[in-house]
């Protein structure tokens, strides 16, 4: 009588060049008593996995460098006008000339009489003395201007959040808040710090700060995904 020949198991896969692998795929096929925690092929492709995601948290974390000085030396200085701002202009017994002004596009306010005024870069002082010193080129001789922020330009909060997108600033706004109107962290948010690209004299920077930092009209917030 002829004996069966006991099972060989599940087909064993094609040759390897490499004859490391090749022989720890057969150890560990075969039901050796230790073969995955003695067999340095696979020590050696987990110590590469855990390198490669090493170095993309690493290179995640270094694209971004500290927060340049100025990021934030620019919330002590006078605010500056720029695109998207409402301002009114008010021009004493002018009753024709005393109204709200949008800075367009390119920077300037549309002022009857005189025309195109650069506004951008701008405080409200200084936008003052540009409008007065318009006027008195034979329009009128002494004019006492004031001009007050009407409104200033929205803010725009993206990623991780509830609803993003463009939301009105008002003194006083912080990215907390900021996040809290645009409805709220995700369940994926990285709620620590987020990323805010700001326009500081026409040169753009994006800096990481905390939740509690301030913000200026037309920054935009972006919340992250966290790691884990």
């Amino acid at each position: 009588m002829r004996h069966a020949r006991p099972s060989a198991g599940p087909p064993l896969p094609p040759i390897n060049p490499n004859g490391r692998i090749t022989g720890a795929i057969l150890i560990a096929r075969r039901g050796g008593p230790s073969a995955q925690g003695n067999c340095p092929a696979m020590k050696s492709f987990a110590s590469l996995i855990c390198a490669m995601l090493a170095a993309s948290l690493l290179a995640g974390c270094s694209s971004y460098r500290p927060t340049p000085a100025a990021f934030h030396e620019v919330l002590d200085k006078p605010y500056q006008l720029g695109a998207g701002d409402r301002v009114r202009v008010t021009v004493f017994e002018q009753e024709g000339l005393t109204n709200t002004y949008s800075v367009d596009q390119s920077g300037y306010i549309a002022f009857p009489l005189v025309g195109a005024i650069p506004a951008r870069g701008h405080t409200a002082q200084q936008l003052e003395g540009e409008i007065a010193a318009k006027l008195r080129q034979g329009y009128l001789r002494d004019p006492d201007v004031t001009v007050e922020i009407d409104r200033y330009r929205p803010v725009f909060v993206m990623g991780e959040v509830g609803a993003a997108g463009q939301y009105s600033y008002v003194p006083g706004l912080t990215v907390q808040k900021a996040i809290a109107i645009a409805g709220g962290f995700s369940p994926r948010a990285n709620q620590e710090s987020v990323d805010i690209t700001r326009d500081i004299n026409g040169k753009v920077i994006t800096g990481r700060v905390l939740t509690s930092d301030p913000l200026m009209p037309g920054d935009t917030v972006y919340v992250r995904e966290r790691l884990f």
